[in-house]
């Protein structure tokens, strides 16, 4: 069993990066492999529409110059798909809003090919935002018919704010414990 977890923050050691370590950590207590993906390690561009993926079904983007594919097949091999983003002008990073095009695309060309899959999130905000992040990442899970086991949010923008947060870290552990429920559950 493995969880992969997409990071859509532009910092990989910032508040996002360190909420997914509180989630992670609970999934990984109970024997459960985890990876954690830095969407801003490596270029990925947003969707053009091409529809080549509903012509050619075979579970790839057809574009092909950056880490799409990658990251589409690291979820294709995963039981569990956890997106978390800060909330940036009211919603999901560029980075992340670029994953979930173009792996929703192709899930969708290819008979939602992540049905099934357990989905969950988690979001970092300062006032405002953090549901609306929320629920564009929930998009892609509703679209593509994946169980959803929760989300889980801090208020923090300075990095080093989420470890303050009492009640994000617990949400964040919490949602952890469930993932792991889950994928136990669902794998017999």
């Amino acid at each position: 069993m493995k969880i992969i977890g997409f990071n859509g923050s532009p910092r990989n050691d910032g508040n996002t990066t360190t909420l997914f370590g509180y989630l992670l950590r609970e999934i990984e207590k109970d024997g459960i492999e985890t990876e954690l993906v830095q969407l801003s390690a490596k270029a990925i561009h947003g969707c053009i529409a091409c529809y080549k993926c509903f012509e050619n079904k075979d579970r790839r983007c057809a574009v092909k110059n950056d880490a799409a594919n990658e990251y589409i097949e690291k979820m294709t091999t995963a039981q569990g798909i956890v997106l978390g983003s800060p909330s940036y002008f009211q919603d999901v990073t560029a980075e992340m809003k670029a994953l979930i095009d173009r792996a929703g695309f192709v899930g969708l060309a290819n008979g939602r090919m992540f049905k099934n899959k357990i989905g969950a999130t988690l979001s970092c905000f300062r006032r405002s935002g953090g549901m609306h992040t929320i629920e564009t990442m929930n998009h892609f899970f509703f679209a593509n018919e994946l169980i959803i086991a929760g989300r889980a949010i801090s208020v923090a923008r300075e990095k080093g704010e989420v470890d303050r947060d009492e009640e994000g870290v617990h949400n964040a552990q919490a949602l952890g414990q469930k993932i792991a429920w889950m994928a136990k559950k669902l794998s017999g």
